[in-house]
C-alpha cells in the first residue's frame, strides 16, 4: 500500500473533511471509489480505522495512528515533489486563467507563496468563468479558478473554496434583511452577465422575496472595484447605498469597520469555487504542486 499513495491521499482528506461526500467533491473521484479506497485500506490492515458517526468521520485508536503516518508520508512526497522540480528545472511561466472576484481578490495573496513552490513565473488572467475554461482547453493557461461550474469534457474539476455571497453598504444594515429594505435601498448593481448577480437572483426567488430587477438601482456595473469604491464613499443619510459582492472581496473593509454587511432571513448565499485542469495533466508535476498548495487555502 506504501507504494501507492493514491488510497491513503483519499483516507487523509476523508478526515480532514468528515465526509465521504465532501472528500469525494475534493478529490474528483466518485464516492462509491472513495468508499472502496477506505475499504481497500481498513482489509489491508486487517481493522477499522474510521468511525463513522451522524456528524461526520471520526478515528479509531488504530485510524489515529494511521493518520499521524500518512501526514507524515505527505509531507516527505511533498518535499520530494520540490526537489523533482529542482531536477526538472524548466523556465516557464505558470499562467492561471481566474474569474473576476478570485483573480483580483483571492490569488493574489498566495501569487508570492506559488512562484516560491514551483520555483518559476506566476501570470494571472482575469476573466469571466467561461473565459478561464476556454483558455484552459485552448491550453493557453494551465489552470483555471473559477466561480461557477462550466463543466467541460477532459477537465478535472475539484471544489476548492466555500465563499459567500453578502449585502454590503458604507452604514449599519439589520442583521438579516427584509424585503422592504431590498426595495428601498439605493443599489449600486452588478452586470447582468455576473454569476455573482445570478446566483443573488435565485436566492431573492427562493426567500420568496422581490427580483432585484425592480430593485431602485442607481448605477451598475462589471468592475466590483468600482462598485466597493461607489458604496464606500456614497452619502450616508436614511436610505442606504448597497451591492452586493463576495465576502472574501471585502472582509478587510468590514474588518475595519469601513463597511458593513446583511443577509436574507432564511438562505445564506453560499457557493463553491473551483480548481480545473486538463485530464491529460493530472501527473505534470506543476500541476500537483500548485494544486497541493491551493487545496490548503480555507
Amino acid at each position: 500500500m506504501l507504494s501507492d499513495f493514491t488510497k491513503l491521499n483519499t483516507f487523509l482528506t476523508v478526515i480532514r473533511e468528515k465526509s465521504f461526500s465532501k472528500a469525494s467533491a475534493k478529490l474528483g473521484i466518485s464516492q462509491p471509489a472513495v468508499t472502496q479506497q477506505m475499504r481497500y485500506i481498513e482489509d489491508y490492515l486487517d481493522t477499522k480505522v474510521l468511525d463513522r458517526k451522524k456528524n461526520g468521520i471520526g478515528l479509531t485508536k488504530e485510524g489515529e495512528q494511521l493518520f499521524i503516518i500518512t501526514q507524515k508520508l505527505y509531507k516527505a512526497l511533498t518535499t520530494a515533489e520540490q526537489q523533482l522540480l529542482g531536477i526538472i528545472n524548466k523556465d516557464i511561466t505558470f499562467i492561471f486563467s481566474t474569474s473576476k472576484v478570485i483573480g483580483d481578490y483571492i490569488l493574489p495573496t498566495v501569487l508570492n507563496d506559488i512562484k516560491a513552490k514551483i520555483d518559476n513565473e506566476v501570470s494571472v488572467n482575469v476573466g469571466l468563468s467561461e473565459d478561464a475554461i476556454t483558455s484552459l482547453l485552448d491550453k493557453k493557461s494551465d489552470m483555471a479558478l473559477i466561480e461557477s461550474p462550466v463543466f467541460e469534457d477532459g477537465i478535472i474539476y475539484r471544489e476548492w473554496i466555500q465563499d459567500e455571497i453578502v449585502i454590503f453598504s458604507n452604514q449599519a444594515l439589520p442583521k438579516k434583511v427584509k424585503n422592504v429594505n431590498l426595495t428601498s435601498y439605493k443599489w449600486v448593481c452588478r452586470d447582468s452577465n455576473s454569476h455573482t448577480r445570478k446566483l443573488f437572483k435565485e436566492y431573492l426567488e427562493m426567500s420568496e422575496f422581490d427580483d432585484c430587477d425592480t430593485f431602485n438601482v442607481i448605477t451598475e456595473s462589471s468592475s466590483l472595484t468600482a462598485i466597493m469604491q461607489t458604496v464606500l464613499h456614497a452619502p450616508k443619510d436614511d436610505i442606504p447605498t448597497v451591492s452586493i459582492a463576495s465576502y472574501k472581496a471585502i472582509e478587510e473593509y468590514v474588518h475595519d469597520g469601513k463597511l458593513f454587511i446583511t443577509r436574507l432571513p432564511k438562505h445564506t448565499m453560499k457557493r463553491t469555487l473551483y480548481i480545473a485542469y486538463l485530464k491529460e495533466r493530472k501527473h505534470d508535476a506543476f500541476i500537483d504542486t500548485v494544486l497541493n498548495y491551493l487545496i490548503t487555502i480555507k
